[in-house]
């Protein structure tokens, strides 16, 4: 039996849940959002709270899978979701022009990025970035192309990383043939 989904759902108020042929519709305050529920797993509705059952052992590992893209469907239309990012580099920055984000990142060129529908991207002081919105999957996939514009240098550490993000930052050339150097003496 799957322990993530054997957890129930608990469902705030200003949230509502309704099935529609295979998919399950989350609506709350921050949007709405469609779950695709596959064959062999049932949704039951308990004392507010929503319990996933399976049919067999065969669709264990849709089981877990099925309860928390569910879970995550219900927080994302209440609390929502963030991705921060930082901008490191000298002269590298991001403004928010209209419904883009034009980054200056070292090339010969600004780099224009669409901001998603249902997304929001907020730029502070321009080297730090919000990826917000309700749909998980959809603010992870938006973070990763934007660190993927300039992903960190290994030897300088410039570029685009999440906040919080450890680097292991390589020695250069001319340090390991001063070492290597120094060693043989």
């Amino acid at each position: 039996m799957s322990r993530v989904g054997r957890k129930p759902i608990e469902v705030p108020s200003g949230v509502t849940l309704q099935a529609e042929g295979p998919m399950m519709i989350v609506k709350g305050p921050k949007g709405a959002l469609e779950i695709p529920i596959p064959a062999g797993i049932r949704i039951e509705k308990q004392d507010g709270r929503y319990l996933l059952e399976r049919e067999d052992d065969e669709h264990s590992a849709l089981h877990g899978l099925t309860r928390s893209l569910l879970a995550n469907a219900v927080r994302g239309v209440t609390q929502g979701f963030e991705k921060h990012l930082d901008i490191v580099g000298i002269g590298y920055r991001a403004e928010v022009k209209g419904s883009a984000v034009v980054f200056s990142l070292g090339y010969s060129h600004p780099i224009e990025f669409p901001i998603p529908e249902g997304l929001a991207i907020r730029v502070d002081k321009q080297t730090h970035l919000v990826v917000s919105g309700a749909d998980k999957q959809k603010v992870g996939q938006v973070a990763a192309e934007i660190r993927g514009l300039r992903p960190p240098d290994p030897y300088k550490n410039k570029g685009i990383r999440y906040t919080g993000e450890r680097l292991k930052k390589k020695v250069g050339k001319a340090a390991a043939a001063a070492g290597a150097g120094a060693a043989k003496a």
